[in-house]
């Protein structure tokens, strides 16, 4: 297969970032040679021939090299114009050409509605898990998955899933989109390299992929790999309000990434009516379908619109931070968010803990002791977290709504009497998954052998030091 983009121009070596430089595991620059489009939800347009696209106009008689013009909608069509999101596609074949699909029979993200006769449950514990192990040799990506967690139903677009993948094939002449909602990958090991019928995206640890309902895409790993998902069935990822922070800071819009328009030309059996060599992977009410069709799906020339894939490396984050006292909320850590039903609250939130100053005085500056209406699924991209040890890289965690956590009694003992100069916390990349529902989490998941059954037992050692204090001060109480 023979992959077509417009040339790209000779660039000068890239300014190195702050935290550049820092261990992400399975990073190889050799693996990112793409060039991208800028700006988050921006109106964009790319063509990977001069000319592809129309000079007005969506859906000409006659497009431009005889392409075919397609249109794919994320909003339904009387959605406000700020939030109405499309993109025209103009392409070799339209994207009709396939057989008709078949269901699956346990695939990896087969999961229904989130209840008990699917295999869910709901548990006040806290929960972690060590790293997902590797799956079976010759694992491709969109088979490689363990759904985590869960809510709602994807069937009436509500709700949302949380999953992990492991996997060490690439995916060849195999596709997939997912009819059910838009996925928010987070690589830990090993980079993804993603092709999408609007292009190319390299995703290594320390980067996320947002990837659009409906849109196909397949991926390439260059050896074993894993990582979470965040699947979220309405709605749409969309950057946080600033409030009083102004208009900078956080993520910025301008470092997020769209893939410019590239092609595959092939010389198999493209174009001769049924011949099917491809197989299309569609997740559609939480079961899996698969398919066979004529040729690539990734023959789209040209395109424009807002409604696309994109990539965020983290370290671009700014964070923002106390710079008196007191550990500030989560919250101002969060880099996208899906939108809930009432104000202030969300289906979802995407939140880092990155490298970053902390110089607050008279402060317990790990996060302190909390029980939240919000459930926080925890991952770990590299390193280590600040609030308890044994959380590993590549692992997770779930405190559900109102269920107790917090620092374990060495870190709350460290932080309680450390020398509180400025200090750089730079040993480790976490995340969490924020939801305003209570999650249903899997058998499998409460069953894995890599969960940490004794998790609770990180809290035993904190003493009780209240009477010490008291007798010692000599104060007795009224």
């Amino acid at each position: 297969i023979a992959h077509h983009h417009r040339p790209y121009p000779t660039l000068p070596p890239p300014v190195p970032y702050p935290y550049a430089s820092l261990p992400l595991a399975g990073f190889s620059p050799a693996f990112m040679p793409f060039k991208y489009n800028a700006g988050f939800g921006s109106e964009l347009q790319s063509d990977a021939l001069g000319d592809a696209l129309p000079p007005f106009g969506n859906n000409p008689q006659k497009c431009p090299y005889d392409l075919y013009a397609e249109q794919i909608s994320g909003t339904a069509f009387t959605v406000p114009r700020k939030d109405n999101k499309r993109t025209w596609m103009y392409r070799i074949q339209p994207s009709v050409l396939h057989a008709p699909f078949k269901a699956v029979e346990k695939g990896a993200l087969s999961h229904g509605a989130f209840v008990a006769e699917n295999g869910f449950t709901v548990t006040p514990n806290q929960l972690r898990w060590n790293p997902l192990p590797a799956g079976a040799t010759g694992t491709q990506w969109c088979d490689g998955f363990t759904t985590m967690a869960g809510h709602g139903d994807p069937q009436g677009k509500s709700g949302l899933a949380i999953h992990m993948y492991s996997c060490d094939t690439s995916m060849g002449k195999r596709a997939m989109y997912n009819s059910d909602g838009e996925m928010l990958v987070v690589p830990q090991e090993g980079a993804l390299k993603v092709q999408t019928e609007l292009g190319w995206l390299d995703v290594p640890p320390g980067h996320i992929a947002v990837l659009p309902r409906g849109l196909v895409f397949r991926v390439e790993v260059e050896g074993p790999s894993r990582g979470y998902v965040l699947e979220v069935f309405k709605g749409h990822f969309d950057l946080p309000d600033l409030g009083p922070i102004g208009s900078n800071g956080l993520a910025n819009a301008r470092d997020f990434e769209y893939p410019v328009a590239a092609y595959d030309e092939t010389s198999d059996a493209a174009g001769v009516a049924g011949t099917y060599d491809w197989q299309l992977v569609n997740k559609f009410g939480g079961k899996m379908f698969e398919t066979k069709r004529e040729g690539t799906p990734f023959n789209v020339v040209a395109w424009h619109g807002n409604y696309a894939p994109y990539r965020y490396d983290m370290a671009k984050f700014c964070c923002i931070n106390s710079v008196t006292f007191d550990h500030p909320d989560p919250s101002i850590y969060t880099v996208l968010t899906c939108k809930g039903d009432g104000n202030g609250t969300a289906t979802a939130d995407f939140v880092i803990f990155p490298p970053r100053w902390m110089c607050m005085d008279n402060t317990f500056r790990p996060p302190w002791y909390h029980r939240n209406c919000m459930s926080e699924f925890m991952g770990m991209v590299w390193g280590k977290y600040d609030a308890k040890e044994g959380f590993r890289a590549g692992g997770a965690s779930l405190h559900s709504c109102m269920t107790p956590h917090g620092p374990d009694a060495a870190t709350f003992n460290a932080a309680s009497n450390a020398d509180l100069k400025p200090d750089k916390f730079d040993k480790g990349l976490a995340f969490m998954f924020e939801t305003d529902v209570m999650l249903s989490v899997s058998q499998k998941a409460l069953d894995a052998e890599h969960r940490d059954k004794e998790y609770f037992r990180c809290w035993e050692g904190i003493p009780r030091n209240f009477e010490k204090v008291v007798t010692t001060s000599g104060k007795r109480k009224r």
